[in-house]
């Protein structure tokens, strides 16, 4: 069954938990200072880490009988910082590539999705582009990932409406399902203050008739996100309706306190996926998954609680 299809029959899904951390923590692998996590698919060292961590979590998803989603660490894998690497679109090539072979030994059924992210800073919108340039800008990356064969897009870590609406305009055309996950803060907007309501809403009106199968956020302890869609400005049922996922952070920090900690910083993993699952409460959650912080334990809980 395809991604949609299985989307749109209200299936859950367990997508990753962190790798970044991880690949620092546990195997020595530091990202790259252009282009993060992708440059780690084409070195053997990068690849036995990422296997084993995919790995990992894709055996957690079908023990709970959950499909598992898993998505080519490519946020910074855009065309500036590719070039500025010294690189070509070769390297997207590569990392779809690599996580479709490694599939083939998952348990159960997987998905693989192409992600992409925004161009500047992600927890301020600092150097955000405008519509128009960011429908430019990212059709580049997003070509290259649907060639490769991804199953669907992930956008993670949309901070400003105007980048993400052009995104999601490029990311259209491919004809592939997507996603977009937003930079939230807990007052319930993004960081260049709009109302996460009016963003599904705007985004939605300016995608039609090939709008994303919903929206979601990370990066983002649980307990903020239920805040934010407890917020006035985002009580419409329709536009929660449309709010369907989480890749959340352990522990229940601001961006601020998180960019600023030298420390792992993390938390139970019992009432990570507590907090987690009460967000069904609110919004219909079809993707559950772990972002800072997090790591097979707080995956496994998670899907105990939103599997099965």
């Amino acid at each position: 069954m395809s991604y949609s299809s299985a989307f749109a029959q209200g299936q859950r899904f367990l997508l990753e938990g962190a790798l970044g951390e991880r690949l620092k923590r546990e195997y020595g692998l530091a990202p790259d200072p252009q282009v993060g996590l992708a440059r780690h698919c084409t070195t053997p060292e990068g690849r036995a880490a990422l296997g084993a961590l995919w790995g990992q979590y894709a055996a957690i998803a079908h023990r709970h009988g959950l499909p598992f989603l898993a998505t080519t660490p490519t946020r910074r894998g855009d065309r500036d910082r590719v070039q500025e690497a010294g690189l070509t679109g070769a390297l997207l090539q590569e990392n779809v590539r690599f996580l479709q072979s490694l599939r083939r030994d998952w348990p159960g059924v997987g998905y693989v999705g192409g992600m992409v992210g925004c161009y500047g800073e992600a927890y301020t919108g600092q150097g955000a582009l405008e519509e128009e340039a960011a429908l430019d800008y990212h059709r580049w990356q997003l070509e290259l990932l649907a060639e490769a064969g991804v199953e669907f897009l992930y956008a993670a870590l949309l901070p400003t409406l105007p980048e993400a609406t052009g995104l999601a305009r490029a990311m259209g055309p491919t004809g592939l399902p997507y996603l977009l996950s937003f930079t939230l803060r807990r007052e319930g907007c993004l960081p260049d203050g709009t109302p996460l309501a009016q963003a599904i809403a705007a985004i939605d009106a300016a995608t039609a008739p090939h709008p994303p199968l919903g929206y979601m956020t990370n990066c983002i302890h649980p307990r903020f996100v239920y805040e934010a869609l407890s917020a006035p400005d985002n009580q419409d049922p329709g536009i929660r309706a449309r709010f369907v996922g989480i890749q959340g952070n352990a522990a229940p920090l601001t961006h601020e306190q998180l960019q600023s900690a030298t420390d792992l910083l993390t938390s139970d993993p019992v009432s990570f996926a507590r907090d987690s699952a009460a967000l069904g409460e609110l919004a219909p959650l079809q993707v559950f998954g772990g972002c800072c912080g997090t790591d097979g334990r707080h995956l496994e809980q998670l899907a105990g609680m939103v599997g099965d």
